[in-house]
């Protein structure tokens, strides 16, 4: 029986789950990855700021107290918003799962948009 990880991780991510391989795809546009990299240094700097307190920020403990406290958002979805700034920038200028790094930012400025729109 021949049962090596390597077969076992190509039939894993290539043949058995193509959403996989639609996750991890890229391309070789100087483009995009020109544009990928700007706008990852913004959210990274941006979710620096609520989670390590550089470039000016208030760190974790006071962008959580001003979420929960002041704008009464859930304990969760507070954590989830820094989090994707933070992660999801580092994501975009590593190009690690970009896709998934552009949908929590994409999700993360939504709400704020509707959040300051219903204001």
């Amino acid at each position: 029986m021949e049962w090596l990880p390597s077969v076992w991780a190509e039939n894993f991510f290539m043949k058995g789950f193509p959403m996989i391989r639609k996750l991890i795809a890229t391309d070789n546009d100087a483009a995009t990855t020109i544009l990928r990299f700007v706008v990852g240094a913004i959210f990274f700097a941006h979710g620096a700021q609520k989670m390590l307190g550089w470039f000016g920020g208030y760190g974790f403990t006071g962008t959580m107290g001003f979420f929960t406290g002041v704008m009464h958002i859930p304990a969760f979805l507070a954590f989830l918003a820094i989090a994707a700034e933070f992660f999801g920038g580092l994501g975009l200028i590593f190009g690690l799962l970009t896709r998934i790094a552009a949908f929590g930012i994409f999700t993360n400025m939504l709400v704020a948009i509707v959040i300051l729109d219903s204001s």
